[in-house]
């Protein structure tokens, strides 16, 4: 075997064929449907200290959403020369780099895996990867999920849902961000990247789809889970001008409302 398939392709196979294995002991007949949406989770799981990586603790994402705040007020008539700013001030985090460029070839891979498992893999060619001390699994593979869809073939309505989830995830990427998106940015991202995807996974076996939408779930739960987080440190940081400025005429106390620079993960 080549080293892809011994070190990347054959564990992961094994851990989709455990987890289908271990829904056909909760439910009365195993459904790889399921089984790839808990491997979607398991998998985010495992790399989600990889994603974290150029993550920003709330101690500096609200530094940096009050040194935005000031770029606005200083650079207010050159908004290009604001714009780069901003960009440089996020991109001091040299985990982010790494982290980015991690996410890119592992989706890669993913993919390439992903399509060989749900074209032949699953249909027999790869069964033979299974490991010695992996329980039995009785074959053929069920590969409808929840007796409807075949994932070993393409779907339009998982293909359909797929897109909007990513519109969904982008819409709130925008939203998010410290920098307010222009219009084409909306349009390109929210609209025609979702309508590009559609046309580009038509062609993708469905099990693929599952994975995406489930993958897309999570990282907008995560990215929620965050931005709460955030919101209550910065929150808490302004409480604390505000009680000292109790009593002290002419003190105003200052707005606990976030701006659109603080909404930034």
């Amino acid at each position: 075997m080549d080293f892809y398939t011994t070190y990347f392709y054959q564990p992961f196979f094994n851990l989709l064929i455990g987890i289908y294995w271990l829904v056909g002991q909760i439910f009365p007949t195993p459904d790889m449907g399921i089984a790839m949406i808990l491997f979607a989770l398991a998998v985010r799981i495992i790399f989600l200290p990889i994603d974290l990586l150029g993550d920003r603790s709330e101690k500096d994402k609200f530094q940096i959403s009050q040194k935005i705040k000031q770029l606005k007020i200083d650079l207010a008539a050159d908004p290009i020369h604001l714009k780069a700013e901003i960009n440089r001030i996020m991109r001091q985090k040299p985990g982010a780099i790494v982290s980015e460029v991690f996410n890119v070839v592992f989706q890669i891979v993913i993919i390439i895996m992903l399509y060989r498992i749900f074209t032949t893999g699953l249909e027999g060619a790869d069964l033979h990867l299974i490991y010695s001390f992996m329980p039995r699994i009785q074959t053929p593979i069920n590969l409808m999920f929840l007796g409807k869809f075949d994932l070993s073939h393409t779907n339009s309505t998982l293909n359909l849902i797929q897109s909007l989830m990513i519109a969904m995830n982008e819409a709130m990427h925008l939203y998010f961000s410290p920098v307010k998106p222009e219009r084409k940015d909306f349009i390109s991202l929210v609209i025609i990247f979702p309508i590009i995807c559609y046309v580009i996974f038509i062609f993708l076996p469905a099990g693929k789809k599952v994975y995406i939408i489930t993958s897309l779930a999570f990282t907008m739960v995560v990215r929620i889970i965050k931005q709460v987080r955030y919101l209550f440190y910065s929150l808490g940081k302004k409480a604390v001008p505000a009680t000292a400025s109790v009593g002290v005429p002419g003190t105003q106390k200052p707005s606990t409302t976030p701006t659109s620079a603080e909404k930034t993960l």
